[in-house]
């Protein structure tokens, strides 16, 4: 059974934007872009993948706009990549009555979000996010950017879309791994903000799985309410949105180490979670049954890629280059219980390599 569609508002002070979910809100992209009165010259920025995919329902929703197809990949998340549609639309003499259309996954919406913010100063920008991991956290927010080969995202800006439009039906073709990828995110929202969202994914694992209608638009909705009340409070990130940084920290560094090839975004955020835990029961902040309960709940999702030959160094070294390093100082997220957090800067070297060899780094 199709779930009634929801609506979120995003008030940020730099623009004011709503995030509609909805089974068939893709089919619906034209008359919402119309009723937004988006500028008319519509480009849609999408991968080769999405496009043979879901290509012809969004050309039909989107007007049928010639799609940019860019290589999809944390490995392609570059400026490279960028300049590619920077140069499609010059081809064409994009102007300022334009609206760029993002149609892809987080690295798709991060790219051609960048490009939409730096073309012509700025045009407009639409997310429709084709991942669970998007539809839950990256398309919302405004931050866009592109990875430097010492760090991810250190190049970037906050720019906020005329709008987001999920349609979780998209979800129906997505490889398993990567709906598992996103579902990582959702249990961040969880240990952040939300105990129930937490246990909801816990208790409900199975009809996510089966993408039933119910069960996701559910867990979208509310990790999207999350970031929504986060990102109206702090739209760039000067004290209460760093929570939605939990796990990122050892999982950006566990990405660049890799060079973006062996894990999921959502996978290295899953280890970071687990190493951010790991150091909060160690100091005593965390209770030790609601680490193993984070534990049992990313192990229940699936088996994580292996990081028993990636040492404790390599990870203290790509730390380094984090953007959550201010004056030198490294700002980690430890939960504290599920449900909440505190942000310290005083994690030491010795507890980080111990909370990374009891998650299963090597020394």
């Amino acid at each position: 059974m199709a779930s009634a569609p929801v609506r979120i508002d995003v008030p940020t002070p730099s623009r004011a934007y709503s995030v509609t979910i909805g089974d068939g809100a893709l089919d619906q992209l034209a008359k919402t872009l119309d009723e937004l009165r988006a500028p008319p010259r519509r480009f849609i920025v999408s991968s080769p993948l999405v496009w043979r995919m879901h290509g012809a329902q969004m050309s039909r929703a989107g007007g049928g706009a010639e799609p940019i197809l860019v290589p999809d990949g944390e490995r392609y998340k570059q400026l490279a990549t960028v300049s590619r549609i920077y140069d499609a639309l010059v081809r064409v003499n994009a102007d300022r009555a334009s609206t760029l259309i993002t149609f892809g996954g987080g690295v798709i919406g991060d790219m051609a979000g960048f490009a939409a913010a730096t073309y012509l100063r700025g045009i407009a920008l639409v997310h429709v996010p084709t991942t669970l991991l998007a539809q839950v956290d990256s398309a919302i927010g405004g931050k866009v950017g592109v990875n430097h080969p010492l760090g991810k995202n250190l190049i970037g800006s906050f720019y906020q879309p005329l709008a987001v439009v999920i349609d979780p039906l998209v979800l129906g073709t997505l490889a398993r791994r990567e709906f598992r990828a996103g579902l990582y995110e959702v249990i961040k929202y969880g240990m952040t903000s939300s105990r129930p969202l937490f246990d909801r994914v816990a208790a409900e694992r199975k009809a996510i799985f089966a993408r039933a209608p119910e069960a996701l638009t559910a867990i979208i909705a509310e990790s999207c309410r999350i970031k929504a009340a986060v990102v109206a409070a702090d739209e760039r990130e000067a004290g209460p949105r760093r929570i939605l940084n939990f796990g990122h920290t050892a999982g950006h560094a566990l990405e660049a180490v890799t060079k973006y090839r062996r894990f999921r975004h959502g996978e290295a955020v899953g280890y970071g979670m687990l190493v951010a835990a790991a150091l909060a029961t160690a100091r005593g902040a965390l209770a030790d049954r609601d680490r193993q309960a984070l534990a049992d709940l990313v192990a229940s999702l699936g088996p994580l890629p292996p990081v028993s030959d990636l040492s404790a160094s390599q990870m203290l070294e790509a730390m380094q280059h984090d953007k959550k390093v201010v004056a030198g100082r490294l700002h980690f997220v430890l939960p504290t219980t599920i449900g909440a957090t505190s942000i310290v800067d005083d994690v030491s070297e010795k507890e980080l390599r111990a909370a990374l060899k009891q998650v299963g780094f090597a020394k």
